[in-house]
């Protein structure tokens, strides 16, 4: 492990609720390519990789769930360059399976990096790609001595992984008590995340700049409003008294020197009213007075604070993550209600003249549960990345109709993306529905014979139950497939509850306390280290495992403490065992197995 970075780390602050948010549909995902003007070598791809991983191995993380928050940690696992076949922005935290959070493929003339939003924002992500870029330009080039992009200073690791939120916190700035207005929604049945649709419109920057400076405003000002109004006339009349409302992501670097390459980023929202008065001049006019007003360091500062604040709060911190997690994603809903869309503006990407040889544009887009638009710029083109789930690309065409009525002459990219419009194969989806219609089937059929045979239902319900017993422990061997080792704890407890039921309601026997569960535990700590052995799986995902096992294997103890247990020798030789693995573990691999504890417990 490189020298100056942490094992692990907490999640940034506009992270934390992202894992919470994120399913299948919305992927939190956002995508940063380069369009070369040569077909990319997939093999020096791979060795510029692995030279961009040397600057910044703090993206070798898996996303892992502790008690109180979730947390990211270095792991030794190989990136490897593939070739792009999946739909774009495509799932890349699945909880339970330790993987990377980023992913890099190639299609034709294209590079794409694709990331969770949980490890990078945007600047992180820019200035990976860039990295990655320059390598495999240098190294696919090198007759033609292409310089090195040149930085001011070189961040140190701890500057990488710094969290910028918490260095500039201050309990002493007061709070902002402005309330939001409830914005206008897309409404409508949303496309599933394989049929997104993706809009790329590239207009010149020297063009659309002297059209912003006529205005007055900026680039993104005149963005903003164009975006605003294109919205606007999808509303229905009936639901024009509501603003239409842009969220506007701001990278906080600009207003407190950092150099981060986690998520540092603020944002404002930035909406309007419309009328049948309404003119575009008055968006535009009463948007650049909003920038003006809230891109303040000061009114900054409040925000950030505020989304600080919350997590600093030590009654907050002290609520278990499966309590919490409640209270986070009703946060998040209720925050979204003031947002109609997202428009983000990266920025510049600079690269040294001599690049323009190699390079044809850079892009950006996201993933998005209704609409969001991206852009970035390099050298004299500005690609605007729209992705929506809207069935519909009316306010992307009105969008365009927009920038030929202000004389902005644009080009709308026909991009190849292999993933999409194929066919999603769930073959593993079928399997579980057949197997939960056989359950039910099976049910039935029972109670069917049962009632014409003796016409009355008494053996059905012991059928039942075990159609139930075994739909349970499959479902949860389902869903919980990806982490075999969290699969052993939720099956044991499974299966002794069951066990627990069926022997209540047959007469209770204590069979199940006194050899289910103890001989159920011993199976599971027996099975960790076999499973470690043979998956070849680092020491960090194990041990809690294996200690969360150890501690369970203890509980039969209390059980003949308390005179549940009749029949002992299956107990104590669970709790001897088990006992003798913790102990083992704090002598022999005490500082690793505290670190476990430490991490699963940060508030």
């Amino acid at each position: 492990m490189e020298k100056g970075y942490s094992k692990w780390r907490k999640l940034d602050n506009a992270a934390l609720a992202f894992p919470l948010v994120t399913d299948k549909n919305d992927t939190r995902v956002f995508r940063f390519y380069c369009q070369l003007k040569e077909a990319v070598n997939s093999e020096i791809l791979q060795k510029a990789l692995d030279q961009t991983l040397e600057k910044y191995p703090l993206f070798r993380a898996v996303l892992r769930k502790g008690l109180f928050w979730f947390y990211l940690e270095r792991r030794d696992i190989d990136a490897f360059v593939k070739e792009e076949k999946r739909p774009p922005c495509s799932s890349l935290y699945i909880p339970d399976k330790k993987s990377l959070l980023f992913q890099v493929s190639y299609y034709k003339n294209r590079i794409n990096f694709e990331v969770y939003h949980a490890l990078t924002d945007g600047t992180g992500a820019m200035n990976f790609l860039s990295e990655l870029v320059q390598n495999y330009l240098i190294l696919t080039h090198p007759e033609a001595n292409l310089p090195r992009v040149e930085h001011a200073e070189e961040p140190t690791p701890g500057a990488q992984e710094e969290d910028s939120f918490s260095q500039y916190y201050s309990s002493d700035i007061p709070k902002n008590k402005e309330k939001k207005p409830s914005a206008v929604k897309l409404k409508g049945e949303k496309l599933l995340h394989a049929d997104m649709q993706i809009t790329e419109v590239v207009i010149p920057v020297k063009e659309t700049l002297a059209k912003a400076r006529s205005y007055s405003v900026s680039i993104t000002v005149l963005l903003t409003a164009m975006l605003l109004c294109s919205i606007h006339e999808e509303i229905p009349k009936n639901r024009q008294k509501k603003p239409v409302a842009l969220m506007i992501p701001v990278n906080l670097r600009n207003y407190f020197p950092s150099q981060s390459m986690g998520n540092f980023f603020g944002w404002i929202e930035v909406g309007y009213t419309f009328s049948d008065e309404t003119i575009f001049q008055d968006v535009l006019y009463d948007v650049k007075k909003q920038f003006k007003e809230k891109l303040v360091k000061d009114k900054i500062a409040m925000d950030m604070n505020g989304y600080v604040r919350l997590e600093k709060n030590p009654v907050i911190r002290a609520v278990p993550l499966e309590i919490k997690k409640y209270f986070m994603m009703a946060g998040a809903n209720l925050g979204s209600r003031s947002i109609t869309a997202v428009y983000s503006n990266i920025g510049i990407l600079r690269f040294p003249e001599a690049y323009k040889t190699y390079i044809e544009r850079f892009g950006i887009f996201a993933s998005t549960n209704s609409l969001q638009l991206c852009s970035c710029s390099y050298e004299n083109q500005m690609v605007l990345g729209f992705t929506s789930k809207i069935p519909d690309d009316s306010i992307q065409k009105k969008f365009m109709r927009m920038l030929r009525e202000e004389e902005i002459p644009y080009k709308e990219e026909k991009n190849d993306f292999p993933g999409c419009g194929e066919q999603q194969k769930k073959e593993e989806k079928k399997v579980l529905q057949t197997f939960n219609f056989l359950c039910l089937a099976v049910a039935v059929i029972c109670g069917m014979i049962n009632y014409l045979m003796l016409e009355t239902l008494n053996w059905f319900w012991f059928a039942a139950a075990g159609c139930l017993c075994a739909w349970l422990v499959v479902g949860v061997a389902y869903f919980k497939r990806r982490n075999i080792l969290k699969n052993l704890a939720w099956q044991l407890l499974l299966i002794t509850i069951l066990c627990v039921l069926w022997d209540h309601f047959i007469g209770w026997k204590g069979w199940s306390v006194d050899f289910v569960f103890p001989f159920g535990a011993l199976a599971v700590l027996g099975s960790v280290p076999v499973i470690a052995k043979v998956s070849h799986l680092e020491r960090e995902e194990y041990l809690y495992y294996l200690l969360q096992a150890a501690m369970i294997g203890c509980l039969p103890a209390v059980l003949i403490w308390i005179g549940i247990i009749k029949y002992t020798m299956p107990s104590v030789l669970c709790t001897g065992i088990s006992f003798l693995v913790l102990a083992g573990m704090f002598i022999f691999r005490k500082k690793d197995t505290l670190r476990e504890f430490r991490k699963k417990l940060r508030m």
